[in-house]
Order: C-alpha cells, then sequence, then structure tokens
C-alpha cells in the first residue's frame, strides 16, 4: 500500500484564503492529504501529529533540528511569510536533502511599482504639496519646485541587485541611461549584463540623486546605513527604502531627513505597527508607507500559485522550479524580521 503525499499548511501571517485560492487547493489535494492549520499557535501535539509525518510542510514556526529529525518524511518546508528567516535548522535541512523554499519573488513587482511612484512624488513633492494647499501654506509656479528634483535624467543608485531590483529596472529605464549598482553578492557581470554600471557603495551614495535601498538584512549589513553613509550623499538627495528597515540606522537616517540634508520614503519600520508616539511620524522630509508596498491580493495569489506548481514537482519526484530555493552559503546570514501582519 502506498503512503500518501502528506502536505501541511500553515499560513501564517496570511490567510490561507489569501494564498491559496479554491482551483490551487483542488490541486494540491489532488497531491494526497492536505492538513490546513488555522492561527498562529503550533502546539508539539499539531507538531507531532501533522507536521512529523509530512512530505510538505509550510509556515514559520519554529522548526530545530531536533523537530526535524523527527520529520522523516520530509521534502521541503516552505516559508509563508516570504523571507528566509532563523526560524529553521538550515544545516540540517542542507544534509538531509530537506529544500526551504520561498516565494518572495513575487513581491518584486509590485513593490517596485510603489518604489517609481515615492520617488517621483519624493522628487516633486507631490505629497507634500497636496498637504500645503490643506492648510493653506501653498505656492505657486516657480516657487513650488524650487528644491524639486526630477527623476527624468536622474543619476539613480541601487543598494542590492536581487529580484526586487531587476523588477524596478524596467520601470526606471525609461527616465534615465544612468544606473549605478552596489551589491557584493552579485558578480559585476550580471550588473553589466543589465546594462548598468557596478560601483562601490560610496559611489553610489555621493554620486546619485536617488538611492533605492533593496538589499535583504544579513549578519553582514544590519544597520550599515548609517550617519556617515547619509552624509556622504548630495545635499537634498531622495533615499527609497523599500527592503528591510534593519539595512539602516533608523535614527541617522531621520537626522538627516529632519535636518533637510536628503528626503526619504520608507515603506518600513524597525517595528510594525508603528507606535503612535513613533518621531518618524512627526518627521519632516520623508513619505511614510505602512508596509503596504508588497501585499496585494494579487501577489498572495501568485505566492500560492508559486507554492502549488512547486509542490506538484516535489510530489513528482521533481525539483522546485518557481520558488527561491534557500543557499547554503547564505540562508543562515538572512536577518529578517517576520512580518506581523500580511
Amino acid at each position: 500500500m502506498t503512503t500518501p503525499f502528506r502536505i501541511f499548511i500553515m499560513a501564517h501571517p496570511r490567510l490561507v484564503e489569501d494564498v491559496f485560492t479554491d482551483a490551487h487547493l483542488a490541486r494540491l489535494r489532488a497531491l494526497g492529504d492536505v492538513v490546513i492549520h488555522e492561527g498562529d499557535v503550533l502546539t508539539d501535539q499539531d507538531f507531532e501529529r501533522h507536521v512529523a509525518p509530512a512530505d510538505i510542510a509550510m509556515g514559520i514556526f519554529e522548526m530545530p533540528a531536533e523537530r526535524l529529525a523527527r520529520c522523516r518524511n520530509l521534502k521541503a518546508f516552505v516559508n509563508s511569510e516570504g523571507n528566509f528567516l532563523p526560524n529553521i535548522d538550515y544545516r540540517h535541512c542542507f544534509e538531509h536533502g530537506i529544500r526551504v523554499l520561498s516565494a518572495s519573488h513575487v513581491f518584486a513587482e509590485p513593490v517596485a511599482e510603489i518604489g517609481l511612484a515615492m520617488a517621483i512624488d519624493l522628487g516633486r513633492g507631490i505629497t507634500e504639496a497636496d498637504r500645503l494647499m490643506r492648510e493653506g501654506r501653498e505656492e505657486y509656479g516657480f516657487a513650488a519646485n524650487r528644491t524639486a528634483r526630477p527623476l527624468t535624467r536622474a543619476r539613480i543608485g541601487l543598494i542590492g541587485f536581487g529580484d526586487l531590483a531587476r523588477a524596478l529596472l524596467p520601470l526606471l529605464k525609461p527616465f534615465t541611461s544612468t544606473i549605478d549598482v552596489y551589491d557584493p553578492w552579485v558578480p559585476a557581470l550580471l550588473i553589466e549584463q543589465a546594462s548598468c554600471r557596478p560601483v562601490a557603495l560610496e559611489t553610489v551614495l555621493a554620486e546619485s540623486d536617488f538611492v533605492f535601498v533593496l538589499a535583504g538584512v544579513t549578519s553582514d549589513n544590519a544597520g550599515f546605513l548609517d550617519k556617515h553613509a547619509f552624509e556622504t550623499m548630495k545635499q537634498g538627495a531622495c533615499l527609497l527604502l523599500l527592503s528591510r528597515a534593519a539595512v539602516v540606522n533608523f535614527p541617522d537616517m531621520l537626522e538627516a531627513a529632519a535636518s533637510g540634508r536628503i528626503r526619504v520614503a520608507t515603506d518600513v519600520f524597525p517595528v510594525e505597527p508603528v507606535a503612535a508616539d513613533d518621531p518618524v511620524r512627526g518627521t519632516p522630509n520623508i513619505i511614510l508607507s505602512p508596509h503596504q508596498a508588497g501585499a496585494m491580493e494579487s501577489t498572495l495569489n501568485a505566492m500560492g500559485a508559486s507554492i502549488t506548481a512547486d509542490i506538484e514537482l516535489i510530489a513528482r519526484g521533481l525539483p522546485p522550479a518557481v520558488c527561491k530555493v534557500a543557499q547554503p552559503e547564505t540562508a543562515m546570514r538572512f536577518r529578517s524580521m517576520p512580518v506581523s501582519k500580511s
């Protein structure tokens, strides 16, 4: 008698229905037994009953080596949040042929789109002009544009050259042909093939009119954009923080914005939700977005489609081809803070 293929899904911090359509779930059930675990708590009893015998497990619950050793059939662990988090013993997975997957690539296009919108807004002062008009303090014509910084023919710098950067490039290229990239994890060849210039971090900071921060946070780069980095930037340059808050020294960034040295737009914060009395709410020269850039219905459905397609491949004895697969050289160095709410 053939043992049924078993799939365990704990979608937290998402909702199962937001990620998987009925059609996705039907395809997964066609493979075998599917257990959907609601809520954000997984007890030891739940683990032993549903996760230990599973072929595929999805979630961001703790998976130390002791638990993984009890998962005799596990072929893949799927991160439900969208990053490679330190919730799982990667070394054990690599040694025992367990793939760790993330569908983070689906967020690249929507985040890139909002990044472009923020850049134009930040440079041209659209949000601020709206606020001033509502307060009756607006200026007109040239007086309103004295500090405007157009994106057209601007010098652009990207910090990080992963999925998000590559989704952003086709949106930026109609505006400028000068795009510099700093990413120590990516060879110059790939950057040059994208018609960009690989440069040092100092060059990106000192020469760019717009700096897009797209790098994930790792054990190597936490807080590396600090007071010195912001002082290196051009007066009035625009900083777009779209990846993770922990790559910047947030108080230093707020100080640089408040002083008028740089303008900032951020979709991420050190602690979310942001406290009502957090200084960021009253800091001038900054556009605030409540971590809304990526989580859209179409995006979460794309996540479900990606995960479903790869589980189908794994069930057939084939390698995953859609989701990102954790790599031994880098997975244990990521330090992203999981989102608490989709």
